[in-house]
């Protein structure tokens, strides 16, 4: 299995959600949670223990609605559930193999980013891509006095 490329799928993730803007991002990410603890439903291969598990997420989804701390708990915590389901149950998608353990890998790269606060990171890229003022005028400043 690519360790790439779930990866890159979370970096992704957290560049997309960037583009939300707070309080909003913050409350789109604990849906987003919430549906992660529902996604092995319909067939995750533990039976009612299944239940519990959507309870639990529902439950850390809730506190996200004001905590990023809560969402990236949840995050992990799908982790542990995706490995779970990798090692002794059924994939989350049910046509590739190593999808929960793809998933097991991407999640913590979100977890992650919740736990700084789910910065935008497209703030952070763009400031990074652009020089500064300061710099262009060093630069200016140089070239004038040469």
């Amino acid at each position: 299995m690519n360790l790439v490329s779930p990866i890159l799928i979370g970096v992704i993730y957290c560049l997309l959600m960037s583009l939300i803007k707070e309080p909003h991002r913050r409350r789109f990410n604990a849906i987003m949670v919430g549906g992660a603890g529902a996604a092995y439903l319909s067939g995750g291969g533990f039976g009612l223990w299944e239940l519990p598990f959507v309870a639990l997420m529902a439950y850390v989804a809730y506190r996200g609605l004001e905590s990023w701390t809560f969402i990236g708990i949840g995050w992990l915590l799908h982790t542990a559930w995706d490995l779970a389901h990798h090692f002794k149950g059924n994939p989350i998608l049910p046509f590739s193999h190593d999808s929960s353990l793809g998933c097991a890998i991407c999640d913590p790269v979100i977890a992650l980013w919740c736990f700084r606060g789910g910065p935008s990171l497209t703030t952070h890229l763009r400031r990074w891509l652009r020089p500064s003022r300061t710099a262009n005028r060093a630069h200016d400043h140089a070239s004038a006095t040469s």
